[in-house]
């Protein structure tokens, strides 16, 4: 009786997941730059100052996508939210080897303040309401909020193990993930406090996630066993593991515009996997380089930059082909990680996780701006403010 139980909640959440992925698209014209009056990528502008026309969601609800065809279509250009009206355009680099946060302009791409946070900050996570920024301090125990409007850091939240953390589509609750102790924690967003301690047990290296387009459910990598698992958020409950292959080490997970696949970075394996939504199988795999680790959404949605971490390159995938269309190397190397897109869509900014830099990237030539020096072994960098109704989490998935 529990296997026939079993199976038919298995052949539900197939069918929910086929129906909340977005209808399909076709390609438009590609430009991989998508205009804006600053490459600094402030909330500047009479749109963004006036915030016309972006809706500002209450929680309790997923927030429909603006476009059938596009879960990303709030985060175009200027499409900035009432609520990061005044905050400051700035990047927060947290040093995991230094325990610090570095902070830089990105007008002047260079850094103008650093302040101490708790033992091996990993993320720097905007809030589901993009009111606040908070530092997960992994081995501190804690989460260090930041005023996005000053650009400075509060008072420690105690909060067990945050290697890394996401919020549900519909705002209700914090997901702290507690990589260690092998958790998925839903916390209340304000307070932090634990609602439901989620264990995961068969996930080993549980790290990141992303979202259905229709927010039930969420898919999350384990590490260090090479599968991704999936999560019922209604009912706080793992429903499925989907295994890779033999020495995968899947990272960074990205949704695709029209929400019917999954792109899974795999460090180990150099590439990326794609995963229907909607049967939960493996489509293939793609190779991309060495290291393959963070994702990142062109801000016209048109393409996937993957950081090659392992090479010192950022490979280009296109979301109409699903296949590479360009490699971008870094000069004299270099070990990209994560980051996020600036909000003009100009310039990609990443965490040089093992030669202690930030690097700014063009996206219309590849080429490389800026290497600004930090801290020791900066890894999630947030770029800020970002176009968008609402954030899910990690350095920047706002929808």
């Amino acid at each position: 009786m529990r296997a026939l139980r079993t199976l038919a909640a298995l052949a539900a959440l197939v069918l929910t997941l086929g129906l909340t992925a977005c209808g399909a698209g076709s390609p438009a014209d590609r430009s991989s730059a998508e205009g804006g009056s600053s490459g600094a990528g402030g909330a500047g502008g009479e749109e963004a100052r006036a915030g016309r026309g972006v809706e500002v969601p209450r929680a309790g609800r997923v927030p429909p996508p603006l476009g059938r065809r596009d879960v990303y279509a709030a985060d175009r250009p200027g499409r900035f939210s009432p609520r990061v009206r005044g905050d400051k355009a700035l990047v927060y680099v947290p040093n995991s080897e230094s325990n610090t946060v570095d902070v830089i302009s990105q007008k002047t791409f260079k850094v103008i303040d650093s302040f101490p946070v708790g033992a091996l900050p990993q993320h720097v996570v905007p809030a589901w309401n993009l009111r606040m920024l908070y530092v997960t301090n992994d081995l501190g125990n804690s989460l260090t909020p930041i005023n996005p409007r000053t650009g400075l850091p509060g008072r420690p939240i105690p909060v067990t193990d945050p290697y890394n953390m996401y919020f549900t589509p519909n705002g209700r609750w914090a997901i702290v993930v507690a990589e260690a102790h092998r958790e998925l924690d839903f916390r209340d967003p304000r307070t932090m406090a634990l609602h439901h301690a989620l264990p995961t047990p068969q996930c080993r290296g549980v790290d990141h996630m992303d979202f259905t387009a229709g927010g039930r459910y969420a898919l999350a990598s384990c590490e260090f066993d090479g599968s991704l698992i999936v999560v019922d958020l209604r009912s706080e409950r793992v429903v499925r593991k989907i295994p890779l292959a033999a020495g995968a080490k899947p990272q960074d997970i990205k949704l695709s515009p029209d929400g019917r696949t999954f792109y899974v970075a795999d460090m180990a394996l150099g590439g990326v996997w794609l995963i229907d939504v909607r049967t939960l199988r493996v489509i293939r795999f793609e190779l991309t380089g060495a290291g393959a680790h963070g994702l990142y959404p062109s801000r016209n949605a048109k393409d996937l930059y993957v950081s090659n971490r392992g090479e010192g390159s950022i490979s280009v995938i296109s979301f109409a082909t699903r296949r590479p269309i360009a490699k971008w190397r870094l000069p004299g190397g270099g070990s990209p990680d994560m980051g996020g897109v600036s909000a003009d869509g100009s310039i990609l900014w990443l965490s040089g996780r093992s030669d202690s830099s930030v690097y700014a990237i063009s996206t219309r030539t590849g080429r490389l701006l800026h290497r600004i020096p930090v801290g020791l072994g900066p890894h999630g960098l947030c770029v800020w403010p970002q176009p968008g109704r609402y954030s899910l989490g990690h350095t920047g998935i706002l929808r």
